[in-house]
């Protein structure tokens, strides 16, 4: 039996209410450029609205003229999407709040996640929607992943509860010892301020 290997998210496609609703959302609120549209190919009387999140994927909203905008929580039941997260920069992290609040936007406030922040709010259709602004920088050629690989490693032999950014700055500098070559023979931590 032989696997069928994904490469990455295609896009997302989520069931919106009318047209000027989404583009309002995920343009006006998040900043999604809104790049293309076409007729749902599956239900002629929708419209399917493509939006650009920023890293090649898509986020994909089917709409109806007839469906109207319901902020109520949308079912968080067994095999429903809980959330969808969106990462944003440190800077825009850092005005999440405030711009939610300037709109009144009602949201959950920072959440420390160990290995980024989180902030939480809902869509105009009640959908939870996350920004999420990782604490590190992979080294080049490193994804978030091969990080976030290493730190559990780190963070599970030594019996610790969640990861930290210790585990992390931990992970980076194994990664960077095993990617990269030195001349030096001794690679351990050194005291150059020590009295020699």
């Amino acid at each position: 039996m032989q696997k069928l290997q994904v490469q990455g998210v295609h896009h997302i496609t989520l069931v919106g209410a009318n047209r000027q609703t989404s583009i309002d959302f995920w343009e006006g609120v998040l900043g999604m450029p809104f790049v293309f549209e076409q007729p749902n190919l599956d239900v002629p009387e929708e419209s399917h609205l493509y939006f650009d999140p920023g890293d090649g994927r898509l986020i994909t909203v089917f709409t109806n003229e007839n469906r109207k905008p319901d902020p109520k929580p949308t079912p968080n039941e067994i095999g429903a999407v809980h959330h969808v997260a969106f990462w944003v920069s440190r800077a825009t992290f850092a005005q999440a709040v405030e711009r939610l609040d300037r709109r009144g936007i009602s949201h959950s406030g920072v959440k420390d996640r160990g290995f980024m922040d989180s902030i939480y709010f809902r869509d105009p259709l009640g959908f939870l929607i996350e920004l999420a602004a990782y604490r590190f920088f992979p080294p080049e050629g490193v994804s978030h992943g091969e990080v976030l690989f290493e730190a559990h490693k780190i963070r599970v032999a030594r019996g610790d509860y969640n990861i930290t950014e210790t585990h992390l700055a931990d992970a980076i500098e194994d990664i960077i010892r095993r990617r990269r070559h030195s001349l030096s023979d001794d690679r351990e931590p050194k005291d150059p301020y020590k009295a020699g």
